[in-house]
């Protein structure tokens, strides 16, 4: 019984790549030149039945930035997933251009074209000009929203074509010649120069054995022993409904070969494989006026949205956003590494790390991008120093413009560089100094030294750890007081001409009990002031030029930066965090328990020797910034006990001990010089 064919119109899906190839294309070359573009799009047989497939665009799809836009993008071959099909694109300027668009004439020109390369023979040279397709576009790349509407362009028929005997295919032949031609299937799909060509012919033997052929092959095909199918890919999975590249093709057959019967085969495939029975058999019937060919026939194909005439709207705002692609492209390498090298990577921990970074010099302005780079957002950088002449070859975050008109603080000229280098990064300068001890205040400067240590420490208190990076000695003792206090994670680098230091600070005295051990009863861990046996005092009087800068090879920074930063990695990721214990390069117990490797408590390095070594160092308790005496001291005392600090040179001696010390330490000297007084069998040297 005859009915009207029905063919399951085609459609589209646009990779997220494409539109970013095509923002790129408009604003990097084409500009306001709204030429249509040529591109191409791909689709593959069904294989799914219960799902048809579409043809895609992709970024391969358009032109380079390095072609000609006007060139026809060469598509990849050989694949067979991607059957190619040429395509044009029209993209206009404004919204208002894109919906002044003439669709029904442009639908036209397409489909003179398909019908041209059928008269001409093109078609069947190239078979993949059946399927040509047509797409509409406006891309606002303010709001980075994209206005689009694709065409399949289908010549129509008229009267329109009747089919008899639609079925499966495994019904329609015999099991013999189903076999015969799912293996001649399979060979074509698998055959690289062939796989990606939609339109075949397929002939069936007396002995039943099927051969796949090209459509220029029609001639050597004809034979009253032999069955003749017109074979294409079907991307529909419905039972009863050929696909729209059956449309064209019939035109084709019709124009070209003047058949009224056409026997076709819808291919449709399972997991990679021709499927008997989800691919169809039909007879298409085909009555055309004489004359026909004359005049191009009528088309449809304008995609339908929702069932409805109408363009469609994509808005990539969050994904095409240069802060959000930003953001993307900084993250891969560390997502990267959870793949295979470092699974347990925490990248939420990293990202939420307030850190604050006390010094915007060499080291500060290594250790932040170096935190950038493991992922940490939000750093705060202190200085109260401006950008000198000197500083740009040798701190990175700075350039000649930094240094103009006396030069900008440094402090807010490394987190205006920090947001163009990525400008997701929640960066904050301030502008202050660090009150120290050996450095007597005035009754008058009082209440702003005051009012800069509580501003210090309501910053500690507000950031996850803290970087002491600063020139000076005495500079890190207020910040390591007020992060033991605080029990703070706390890194210091230091420099020295060819050799640095890089070391963890251990956690802080937590209760009156606890003045060394820590809380899971091991001896703590020590700070920078911890092997000292004076306070803190004024080094930056009295001082040549030389003295006066920081004088280091150049090296040094970043390799001293790179392990500050890594040592708060590996202080993140271990179980015990600022309380783990301190490992030494030699170590075997624990050491490969951990995901990064050892975490030491001290880097000491040199590069005269190019040398390194892991030293770990333990608390005093009689240490003038971590002790338990200390912290007790300035929980009781307050702001008070730092003045006190700051304008005695003795009084951080005094209230540890270490006066005390010293006086026993003269007082055992004076003895043993006095024994060797004494002695008569003493020699003096001339």
């Amino acid at each position: 019984m005859e009915a009207l064919l029905q063919f399951a119109p085609m459609q589209s899906s646009v990779d997220e790549g494409f539109w970013h190839r095509l923002s790129s294309l408009k604003l990097n070359k084409l500009g306001i030149d709204d030429s249509p573009i040529p591109l191409f799009g791909f689709y593959a047989p069904c294989s799914h039945s219960q799902v048809s497939n579409h043809l895609t665009v992709l970024a391969e799809s358009l032109p380079s930035e390095l072609s000609e836009a006007s060139l026809i993008p060469e598509p990849s071959r050989g694949n067979r997933n991607r059957c190619s099909v040429p395509g044009i694109l029209y993209n206009t300027n404004t919204v208002e251009s894109f919906h002044a668009l003439d669709k029904s004439d442009l639908l036209k020109k397409e489909a003179a074209k398909i019908w041209d390369d059928i008269l001409t023979g093109k078609a069947v040279e190239d078979c993949s000009v059946l399927s040509t397709f047509l797409v509409i576009s406006f891309a606002d790349l303010k709001k980075w929203t994209f206005n689009y509407w694709f065409a399949f362009p289908a010549l129509m028929l008229d009267p329109p074509a009747t089919v008899v005997n639609l079925k499966p295919a495994s019904q329609w032949f015999s099991a013999a010649e189903a076999e015969s031609l799912s293996a001649a299937c399979n060979e074509w799909r698998s055959s690289k120069s062939k796989t990606d060509v939609p339109f075949f012919l397929v002939t069936i033997d007396p002995n039943s054995r099927a051969t796949v052929r090209l459509l220029k092959d029609w001639e050597a095909c004809q034979s009253n022993a032999h069955k003749i199918l017109f074979g294409f890919y079907d991307p529909c999975h419905l039972p009863n409904n050929p696909g729209w590249p059956l449309r064209n093709f019939l035109a084709l057959i019709s124009a070209r070969w003047n058949l009224n019967s056409v026997q076709f085969f819808c291919y449709r495939e399972n997991r990679g494989f021709a499927d008997m029975r989800l691919s169809l058999v039909g007879e298409a019937l085909i009555t055309v006026p004489q004359g026909w060919k004359d005049t191009v026939p009528s088309a449809v194909g304008w995609e339908l949205n929702k069932g409805r005439k109408a363009p469609r709207c994509i808005s990539l705002a969050q994904s095409m956003d240069p802060t959000r692609l930003a953001i993307s492209a900084a993250d891969l390498n560390l997502k990267l590494m959870r793949w295979r090298a470092l699974p347990s990577l925490n990248l939420n921990a990293l990202s939420s790390m307030k850190c604050l970074l006390l010094g915007a010099g060499t080291l500060g302005c290594q250790v932040a991008r170096m935190l950038m780079a493991w992922g940490v957002r939000k750093i705060t950088l202190v200085d109260n120093g401006r950008v000198a002449m000197s500083n740009p070859l040798r701190q990175s975050l700075y350039t000649l413009d930094d240094c103009l008109n006396g030069g900008e603080f440094k402090a807010t000229a490394a987190v205006e560089s920090l947001k163009r280098i990525f400008p997701a990064v929640e960066a904050e300068g301030i502008v202050m100094a660090i009150p120290m001890p050996g450095h007597p205040v005035q009754s008058q400067e009082q209440d702003s030294v005051l009012d800069d240590c509580k501003r210090l420490c309501d910053l500690i208190d507000a950031h996850d750890s803290v970087f002491l990076l600063t020139d000076t000695r005495e500079s890190r003792w207020l910040p390591t007081l007020l992060c033991a206090n605080t029990n703070k994670i706390t890194v210091t680098a230091a420099l020295g001409f060819d050799s640095f230091l890089v070391m963890r600070h251990g956690a802080g005295p937590l209760s009156a009990d606890m003045p060394v051990n820590n809380a899971n009863g091991k001896h703590r861990l020590g700070c920078y002031f911890c092997n000292d046996v004076v306070a803190p005092t004024d080094s930056t009087s009295n001082r040549t030029l030389d003295q006066q800068c920081t004088v280091t090879r150049p090296g040094l920074a970043p390799i001293a930066s790179a392990l500050a930063v890594e040592l708060l990695v590996g202080i993140l990721h271990h179980p015990q965090g600022i309380f783990a214990e301190g490992d030494i390069n030699n170590s075997v117990t624990g050491a490969t328990e951990q995901p990064l490797g050892i975490l030491p408590h001290q880097i000491r390095g040199s590069l005269s020797q190019f040398s390194q070594m892991t030293l770990i160092g333990y608390s005093s308790s009689s240490c003038t910034a971590c002790s338990h005496t200390v912290v007790s001291e300035y929980r009781n005392q307050g702001m008070e006990f730092i003045l006190q600090a700051i304008n005695y040179p003795t009084f951080l001696e005094d209230v540890t001990g270490l006066t005390e010390l010293m006086k026993s330490a003269t007082s055992l000297s004076l003895d043993w010089d006095k024994e060797i007084d004494e002695e008569e069998d003493c020699v003096e040297i001339q």
